[in-house]
């Protein structure tokens, strides 16, 4: 193991739990769409979402209804 590896082993031992699991996660996820793309790479939208799209990113970012992701998962009531 070359230093960057014992620097890198010396950090994880001071991450808690939860960051140790956020990692996990992120890292599994970006495995996952490494592996299998984009399942809508090439298709076209619909006039009418490329309409809606279009419209929200007019609005100002003040005026936007927006939520944290933990707040989403509540709402639908999953695990975050």
């Amino acid at each position: 193991m070359g230093s960057k590896g014992f620097k890198e082993m010396a950090a994880l031992k001071n991450i808690s739990v939860e960051e140790l699991r956020a990692l996990a996660g992120d890292v599994v996820d970006e495995k996952l769409r490494e592996f299998l793309g984009d399942p809508d790479e090439g298709l076209a939208l619909r006039p009418q979402v490329r309409k809606r799209l279009l419209k929200s990113l007019r609005q100002p970012k003040e005026s936007r209804e927006t939520v944290s992701a933990a707040e989403a998962a509540r709402r639908l009531a999953m695990e975050f």
